[in-house]
This record gives C-alpha cells, sequence and structure tokens, in this order.
C-alpha cells in the first residue's frame, strides 16, 4: 500500500507538471520573468536571457540595434565599477492566445554613476510563444519616450536679430516674434514657444527636434532651421 500511494503521488506530481507546462501562461507569469530578466542586467547575469529567448528571436533595442540570440545575450555584460541600474516595470498590458502571449509595457529606468542619477523610459513589447510546453520571447522591440532637454538661458537683447519671416517655399511662411523675455514660432495661427537650450539653441515644449538661426557672413540672421534626427529644414528670412 506505501508503494501504491508513493506512485500515485509521484504521479499525481508529475501530472501537475505537465499541466504547469502545457496550460496557459498569465500576465502575472510574464511580469514576473520580464523583470527576471532586467534585474538581471545591472549584474550581466545572461542566464534567464538565455532561457526566456528564443533561439530564433529578433531584438530591436531603442538605439536601432537588430540583434538575434547571440548578439543579444553577449550584449548582457555587468555595468563598469561606480555604475548601478534599476528598472522598473509600469502601464502593463496583454494580450495572451492559445500558443501566443504579447506583453506591453513601460520601463523607467533609474542609472547612477557615481552618485549621480539619469533616468529614462521606454516602451517595450514582447511576443511570447509557446514551443513543446515552452514560453519562450521571439519578437521584442523598444522605443525610448521623447523627453525635453533642461530649459538653458538666453539673451533677449539677441531676438530683435531672429524676429522675422521665413519662407520655406511659395505660400509656406513661418513667423518668428518676440513677447518680453519670451521668443514664439508662428505658422499658419498656431504659435510655439521657443525655449531656450542654450543661448542660439531652441526646442518646441513636446516637440522632437531644434530650432536654430544662421547667420551670413555679415553677421545677420538669413534662416532659421528646423532640426530633426541631425537633418536639417531650412527657412529662408524674408523680412
Amino acid at each position: 500500500m506505501r508503494l501504491s500511494f508513493l506512485l500515485i503521488t509521484l504521479l499525481g506530481s508529475t501530472i501537475a507538471l505537465a499541466a504547469g507546462k502545457d496550460g496557459p501562461i498569465t500576465e502575472q507569469e510574464l511580469v514576473r520573468r520580464t523583470r527576471e530578466l532586467y534585474d538581471a542586467v545591472a549584474a550581466g547575469n545572461q542566464a534567464p536571457w538565455k532561457q526566456y529567448f528564443a533561439d530564433d528571436c529578433i531584438f530591436s533595442d531603442e538605439k536601432g540595434r537588430t540583434m538575434d540570440k547571440n548578439k543579444l545575450v553577449a550584449d548582457i555584460t555587468p555595468l563598469p565599477t561606480g555604475y548601478s541600474g534599476v528598472i522598473k516595470l509600469e502601464h502593463v498590458r496583454s494580450r495572451i492566445y492559445d500558443d501566443v502571449a504579447v506583453l506591453s509595457y513601460d520601463a523607467n529606468e533609474v542609472e547612477t554613476i557615481f552618485g549621480q542619477k539619469l533616468s529614462a523610459r521606454y516602451h517595450i513589447t514582447d511576443t511570447w510563444l509557446r514551443r513543446d510546453g515552452d514560453w519562450q520571447i521571439v519578437a521584442s522591440q523598444a522605443h525610448r519616450y521623447y523627453e525635453d532637454p533642461a530649459v538653458g538661458k538666453t539673451n533677449p537683447k539677441k531676438f530683435p536679430d531672429f524676429v522675422g519671416t521665413y519662407e520655406l517655399a511659395f505660400g509656406q511662411i513661418r513667423t518668428v516674434l518676440s513677447e518680453g523675455d519670451s521668443l514664439f514660432v508662428e505658422r499658419n495661427g498656431k504659435k510655439d514657444q521657443l525655449l531656450p537650450e542654450t543661448s542660439d539653441l531652441f526646442f518646441r515644449e513636446g516637440i522632437e527636434g531644434r530650432i536654430l538661426f544662421h547667420y551670413d557672413k555679415d553677421g545677420k540672421v538669413d534662416a532659421l532651421i528646423d532640426r530633426r534626427n541631425n537633418e536639417d529644414v531650412v527657412w529662408r528670412k524674408k523680412t
């Protein structure tokens, strides 16, 4: 009887393990695994990345790199001395089907470099696929949220050099105007404040890119440059 009881117990455990392996995965379990991945980054622990990413995975990060599993795992190395970091997951959403699960979330990173703190926010979407009972990530894509730079100082006495009308093409007009110690750009009735990053470099709140002004050989402003991702759209000054 004791042997029969032991066999029944072992059989029950095997069935339970099989059910856990073959059953549907939950959002809670996906989040747990994802946290395990990010908790391993600072120490350079590659084990979870080897376990949870499929051999044929595609990983596209916020830097524009697309890697296979070998390159991804090789990229997981310990942070240098004096560096530390933590990543927290927020705003998790999931879609779970029979053999496919999608996990979408924000990853908020705080990095400390010799006592100085840096922060960054990313949005990441992972696609998990079940093969032979094992759930692994087959595709992951991340992007970094845009954040405005810190507002710097400018010299309002230079504003008269910037004020005027600028033309991109016939009928395409942009106007720069000043109001007190503030500078604005207006187009088609929409006015945005130009916030200074430096004395001659400006940005608009919540809009990626920079606005700068070009001087001719005589030291006069002859163009407004709308710079996006290191590419320039030039507006020639008319008045």
